[in-house]
């Protein structure tokens, strides 16, 4: 049996969800955590949804609260597959040429280039700000007359920022990795769907299992003239390292995943590589464009 608990809160309150940890009083059990802002007219007005395998108990609706700004409504859900229910009514994202959607919002499309992500167990369907502004960070490279050759999509979750280097520079060769295979698993279901070529030439993606930058498949590819991670501070500025050894003269990086006020951090680990910021970005998660 399955639940779902769902709490008003802010847009602050509602993107703060995408770099918690962990969540207190709930152990080794925790809730599948996930934000929406139903009603575009009232853009500060969203919901969080919690996702649970049990009934939760008042210190866990106390906690749950804690997240939002009003009283939480709880809805038992049976046996269905909670995981895909808590994404698969995600509205479709706009980034910048971009339309990302769920299957159920398939036959929406606009005049823009689409990827349909289906729900699944991997980060990474558009929604969050971190991916929506890595998407309108890569449109506006290639519109600012920006060419790569050479892309590697670290930390690469439903295969999305990869699907998008592809389409934007059709010549180039690109490879997405993740430490987690089942992420892998889900974005190669998801290249299929969306007629993603898988391969190493040209115009094709590599996928691949690797911790960070190590992998023979990225050091054989390397050095890269575009790299772009989507994951959290802490593992950029640990990173910062092998990004910069692994960046062709000229490259550039693209960074997210940061609060705002984690931006300087990373970006002092990077420009003591030697790296120069292009773009800082804005909002609660910015996401940072530097240059070798």
């Amino acid at each position: 049996m399955s639940f779902r608990v769902t709490i008003p809160c802010t847009r602050a309150q509602g993107e703060a969800i995408g770099a918690m940890e962990d969540l207190a009083g709930f152990g080794d059990h925790p809730p599948v955590l996930v934000a929406d802002e139903p009603d575009p007219a009232k853009p500060d007005n969203w919901l969080i949804h919690a996702y649970l395998e049990r009934t939760p108990s008042e210190d866990e609706l106390q906690s749950l609260a804690a997240l939002g700004a009003g009283e939480p409504y709880v809805e038992e859900l049976g046996e269905a597959d909670w995981v895909t229910m808590s994404q698969s009514g995600l509205q479709p994202i706009r980034a910048g040429r971009f339309y990302v959607h769920t299957p159920m919002f398939r036959a929406a499309v606009p005049g823009l280039t689409p990827f349909e992500i289906d729900a699944s167990l991997a980060f990474g369907t558009g929604q969050h700000a971190t991916t929506s502004g890595c998407l309108a960070a890569l449109d506006k490279l290639q519109r600012g007359g920006k060419a790569f050759a050479n892309v590697a999509d670290i930390g690469t979750g439903t295969g999305l920022l990869a699907f998008a280097a592809v389409a934007l520079w059709p010549e180039a060769r690109v490879i997405a990795t993740d430490i987690d295979p089942v992420a892998i698993d889900v974005a190669r279901d998801n290249a299929a769907i969306n007629r993603v070529t898988l391969g190493h030439a040209g115009g094709e993606l590599l996928l691949g299992v690797a911790d960070g930058m190590d992998s023979p498949l990225l050091a054989a590819r390397a050095p890269f003239d575009l790299i772009v991670a989507n994951i959290l501070a802490g593992p950029l500025i640990e990173l910062a390292p092998d990004f910069a050894k692994a960046l062709a003269p000229g490259g550039t990086v693209v960074l997210a995943g940061l609060l705002d006020g984690q931006a300087d951090g990373v970006i002092g680990a990077y420009e003591e590589l030697g790296l120069k910021l292009a773009e800082r970005g804005s909002g609660q998660w910015p996401v940072l464009v530097l240059n070798s």
